[in-house]
């Protein structure tokens, strides 16, 4: 009898099991293992992979955690989205600014390095809670990506055509 290979969900539902049970929060998790909290839920949800190092850090962080997780986080994710989670009002609201901001961003991104892109691999994103100018709870999200340049696409195909002509007339 072949053994079934557990679907991304399933694995997910049971990490996210574990971090359920462990009582902790994402920010919690983090302090202790010296990750953001996105990162951390990124690993959760299989979205990023566990790295060799950062292995114990996780695992005395959430003692649940069984040999089998630890293995499953350590293979490369399929990093992929359900479409329908657009639909949610947070995530919906998080495309909105970013779109909307977007070209703005863009702009002043350019102004400041250059042609370029923030990358979204080099990349840290942090979700924290402060207190506004009037005392209501506001939500911070930080990217801190790597900059990019783009790159001008030269061909080395016109050296090796002068290459040839002059190895041709001598």
């Amino acid at each position: 009898m072949e053994l079934q290979t557990p679907t991304k969900a399933h694995v997910v539902s049971s990490l996210m099991a574990v971090k359920r049970n462990s009582g902790k929060t994402f920010g919690e998790i983090a302090a202790e293992t010296g990750l953001t909290n996105v990162y951390v839920a990124q690993l959760l949800r299989r979205q990023a992979q566990l790295k060799p190092d950062t292995a114990p850090k996780l695992r005395a962080a959430l003692p649940g955690l069984t040999d089998t997780h630890i293995h499953q986080m350590m293979e490369p994710p399929l990093r992929s989205y359900d479409p329908s989670i657009v639909q949610d009002p947070t995530v919906y609201r998080l495309n909105e600014a970013v779109m909307h901001f977007g070209e703005s961003i863009k702009e002043i991104i350019n102004e400041e390095f250059g042609d370029g892109i923030m990358s979204a691999i080099d990349f840290f994103c942090s979700v924290d809670k402060v207190k506004g100018v009037d005392g209501k709870d506001r939500v911070v999200v930080t990217f801190d990506g790597k900059y990019l340049p783009h790159t001008e696409h030269v061909s080395h195909l016109a050296n090796v055509t002068r290459l040839f002509l002059i190895l041709y007339v001598v």
